[in-house]
């Protein structure tokens, strides 16, 4: 179980406020869309959250530990945000073993797992360069949830894949998030952020401008 805890978290890239005053708690068991238009800060914040960036003011705690004081990145995420780094001489498989040897903490039935679960065939011998967009979406999300962490961030995961492959994602979130684990998106899809998320976030210039729960609505 996870707890995120942002308090007044601000940061400027050459000057301009990318976020302003960031201020929100996100728990466990559910999942919390990040609503904004493009340059919004949906991005930058899914970085500061990730530990990719240090703010100039405000802190993210996770568990109670202060991100970039206490740890420097969260103990349990995956995550997917831009366009994910892979090395195109090798297939999705042994990307994904070279991730995860780096914690030594997910085996070759986890990786397959996550594989099948985005619609991937782990016996598949093409290499990441003769992938297509939509598997190279796949790739990405599959990496950020095997293993099953507790804190899951998906930036935009659903853009260039098709209808089947969208509905089989929707439900792997859904399970995820009944397993107690805390998730994150963005996506510009207003209907699809609303059917996967408990609470959207609207985040305009920076700062969150407003807190809609769908799940009391739907209550």
């Amino acid at each position: 179980m996870s707890e995120i805890v942002i308090e007044g978290l601000t940061k400027k890239i050459k000057g301009a406020l990318i976020l302003d005053n960031v201020t929100m708690t996100l728990t466990s068991g559910k999942i919390y869309g990040f609503k904004g238009k493009n340059g919004s800060g949906k991005t930058m914040l899914m970085r500061a959250i990730s530990g990719l960036i240090i703010s100039d003011s405000g802190k993210v705690v996770i568990d109670g530990k202060e991100l970039h004081k206490d740890i420097p990145f969260p103990k349990s995420i995956g995550v997917l945000i831009e366009n994910p780094a892979f090395l195109h001489q090798y297939t999705g498989v042994k990307n994904l073993k070279l991730l995860a040897g780096l914690t030594g903490k997910i085996n070759s039935e986890e990786i397959k797992t996550a594989l099948e679960r985005v619609g991937l065939d782990p016996a598949d011998k093409r290499t990441y360069r003769k992938y297509s967009l939509g598997m190279k979406e796949k790739l990405g999300i599959a990496n950020a949830i095997m293993g099953e962490p507790d804190i899951i961030i998906l930036d935009e995961p659903i853009n260039a894949l098709d209808e089947d492959t969208v509905h089989k994602i929707k439900n792997v979130l859904l399970e995820l998030r009944d397993k107690g684990k805390l998730i994150i998106i963005a996506c510009h899809d207003r209907e699809e952020l609303e059917f996967l998320s408990d609470v959207i976030y609207e985040i305009k210039d920076g700062s969150v401008v407003d807190r809609k729960d769908i799940s009391n609505e739907d209550a």
